[in-house]
This record gives structure tokens, C-alpha cells and sequence, in this order.
């Protein structure tokens, strides 16, 4: 298995005073998008057990309606690893991307996460 992993803060942006930026995390995940756009046949994990801060269900829901337009890069199947205490706005994230086709799990222990991975 190939695995492409992407550590939150490598494209969720915050201004200073620590409310996310989410024009800037749009651009940051195009660009996320657009490098690995020639990986064929890896999966994706995203890692946010160390950020920062909360997005709001309305961010988590623009997020994820940003995939779309990412398709190609996140028609694998994605992994969302963080903190039990972020589980609930994840697994909203997950589910908004699942409603527009997309295979994403979230998971609080990185070895669980591996072996949904594993398990194709």
C-alpha cells in the first residue's frame, strides 16, 4: 500500500488572532491537490492529532465541499486521524465528503486507522 500522509496544519490556515483563514485553507488544499495530483493508487491520511483550534461545522461543511473540486486526488480512500476530543467535528467533516461520494473514515488511533487502510 502507498500512503501519502498530510499533517492539518500543511493546509488549514488561521489569521493571528487563531480564527481559521478558511480562504486560505481552500488554497492550500488546491495546492495539496495539484502536487499530488500524479500519485496514482495511494491512499490518503490526515493527520490533525496536534492542531490547533476548532473549525466550525459551517467551515468543516465549505471544507469539504472544496473536495469536489479535488476529486481525482481524493477519490482514494482518506483517512482522518485526530484527538478524541475533535472526533465529533471530523466525523462531520467525513460525513459532508461522504455525501458527495468520497470514502472517508475518521479514526482516533493511527493503528486503527492502518488496518481500514489495509483492509481493501
Amino acid at each position: 500500500m502507498k500512503l501519502k500522509i498530510f499533517q492539518a496544519r500543511d493546509f488549514i490556515r488561521a489569521t493571528p488572532e487563531g480564527q481559521v483563514n478558511l480562504a486560505k485553507s481552500v488554497q492550500q488544499l488546491a495546492e495539496i491537490a495539484a502536487a499530488t495530483a500524479d500519485l496514482d493508487d495511494y491512499e490518503i491520511m490526515i493527520d490533525m492529532r496536534r492542531t490547533q483550534g476548532a473549525l466550525t461545522p459551517n467551515e468543516l461543511w465549505a471544507l469539504s465541499q472544496q473536495l469536489m473540486k479535488h476529486r481525482r486526488t481524493f477519490s482514494r480512500r482518506t483517512v482522518v486521524l485526530c484527538p478524541f476530543e475533535k472526533f465529533d467535528r471530523a466525523k462531520f467533516f467525513a460525513m459532508c465528503a461522504e455525501n458527495h461520494g468520497f470514502n472517508i473514515h475518521v479514526f482516533t488511533s493511527y493503528e486503527e486507522a492502518m488496518e481500514w487502510l489495509l483492509s481493501a
